[in-house]
């Protein structure tokens, strides 16, 4: 994750808010003439209500095992009125944008029965979660595409801690363009109240016209393809500048997930900052104060949101242009996201957030193999017509020879980005290590390569064997050829299985 920062303030400059909002909500008492000393925020509720209007569906769980998660999912076009009076045909899991919440506890195991009743292929995959090859959700790889009528069983357990989220890996932009994402909160049963109350933000843009229908697949034509469609409709959890309710020093702890096809995004809410607990994988080892906080296509970050407002006002969180290459800030503006209502009742006092979360190794890289990922763009003439053409190492996915690896082994990866548009990488089956000592250690799957750039990370092997993706999650890369694939060697997977390369 990409952050723009503000200074980090230390342990003590966090206890310090504490303080502040202690000397506030003492006044506001003394005024009403209230004695006695302000309150915890951790003995009061949010505000009633407070959530409502971004509550999304969570899925049922209907198998009795409290260790099972069964679910059953179906993919369907539903019409939901997103434009006033003109309903969009959206393409849903169970009818409802974004798909249903899928709750887990670590160590669980989920069983996701999948039906397609689509008019085309789709699959599933489990974006940042670690589950066998075969459950990726990755056609020609791991699984044949899902036919219209088609069924499919998904099982894995539910290993670590985080947030993710779950979309389709066929016709990809598109399929996730009209609709097709859902969110997966894994529970830690550790984690310490001061985190505040959970919320989970599904951000995303659909481009539909004035008549609520979806614009065609290749708007914008080649430069659509170098620049990725955004949408005009930011939308989060559904919903198009949603109000959430708050109360002054009372904490939230928001899961904020992107799940545009390739849209950045960047977060700002005016006088306030953000606490950084962590993003893709769970914690980070040590939490950080952020002004803004951006997310790149895919990405996610676990954030404590303290409202500082006065009781009884209106702040809005917004969207701020974000510089990711040519044409991406130039004559933008800002766009409202979601209202925040600071209601009327008396400030509280939050209690610091933690400044070390967890203990993370470093990826011990001293006999690592090291290999270098080219990310390129070119353009082809076919049927005497330029096409957009991008690749790794300059060879589009349809087109590429599998990296090896096998269970046991280190590489490092140089990932070189010499283009004019920043690339969101990600990669499919693993964690990986940022090797950048300005940056606070975590796992990640996902991460930010910014135009005419050079990023290191680390990825350890250590089981799993099988065929895995690596791609740019701007989609319209994706779909342009900016994908590769790796062969992981193993039991079960001695040499390399035959796959099929989807264009």
């Amino acid at each position: 994750m990409n952050e723009r920062r503000t200074r980090p303030r230390s342990l003590s400059a966090r206890a310090a808010t504490s303080v502040r909002f202690a000397a506030l909500a003492a006044t506001l008492a003394a005024a009403a003439g209230c004695g006695g000393p302000p309150q915890s925020a951790l003995d009061v509720e949010q505000p009633e209500g407070w959530d409502d209007e971004l509550q999304m569906r969570e899925a049922e769980d209907v198998n009795p095992d409290p260790s099972v998660v069964e679910i059953e999912l179906e993919a369907k076009i539903t019409d939901i009125e997103l434009v006033p009076g003109a309903p969009t045909p959206v393409w849903t899991y169970n009818g409802v944008l974004p798909g249903p919440l899928i709750r887990a506890k670590v160590g669980d195991s989920i069983v996701v029965r999948f039906k397609n009743s689509l008019p085309e292929a789709t699959s599933i995959h489990w974006h940042g979660l670690r589950l066998p090859n075969d459950m990726d959700g990755v056609p020609g790889l791991t699984q044949d595409p899902i036919p219209p009528g088609g069924e499919f069983v998904y099982e894995f357990k539910a290993r670590d801690a985080g947030t993710y989220w779950y979309h389709p890996h066929v016709n990809s932009a598109a399929q996730v363009g009209w609709g097709l994402y859902g969110s997966i909160v894994v529970e830690d049963p550790a984690d310490p109240e001061v985190f505040g109350d959970e919320l989970v933000l599904v951000l995303s843009d659909m481009g539909v016209d004035e008549n609520g229908q979806f614009l065609p697949e290749d708007t914008g034509g080649e430069f659509g393809d170098l620049f990725g469609r955004e949408g005009n409709l930011l939308l989060v959890n559904g919903k198009i500048l949603p109000r959430l309710k708050a109360r002054a020093g009372k904490p939230q702890r928001w899961r904020v997930i992107n799940a545009a096809r390739a849209r950045y995004y960047t977060l700002r809410l005016p006088e306030h900052t953000f606490v950084k607990l962590g993003g893709d994988n769970g914690l980070a080892e040590r939490s950080q104060e952020l002004g803004r906080v951006v997310l790149v296509p895919g990405e996610r970050a676990d954030l404590v949101f303290t409202p500082s407002d006065e009781p009884g006002t209106v702040s809005v969180l917004q969207w701020i242009p974000t510089e990711r290459g040519f044409g991406s800030v130039y004559n933008r503006p800002r766009e409202d996201m979601l209202e925040i209502e600071t209601v009327d009742a008396a400030p509280v006092v939050p209690e610091p957030v933690p400044e070390f979360l967890r203990e993370i190794e470093p990826i011990d890289i001293t006999n690592a193999e090291e290999l270098t990922l080219d990310l390129t763009i070119a353009t082809e003439t076919r049927m005497h017509e330029k096409e957009v053409v991008m690749g790794i190492n300059d060879v589009p996915y349809w087109d590429s020879e599998p990296l090896e690896a096998a269970v046991g082994q280190t590489h490092v990866w140089n990932i070189t980005n010499d283009t004019a548009f920043a690339h969101p990488f990600h990669l499919h089956g693993y964690f990986f290590q940022v090797l950048d000592d300005t940056r606070i250690p975590e796992w990640k799957d996902t991460v930010d390569v910014p135009a005419n750039s050079t990023l290191r990370i680390a990825v350890d092997f250590d089981e799993r064997p099988g065929v895995w993706m690596y791609h740019c999650h701007i989609l319209d890369h994706a779909d342009s050829g900016m994908m590769g694939h790796l062969f992981v060697a193993g039991e079960g997977f001695e040499k390399m299985p035959k796959v099929h390369l989807m264009h």
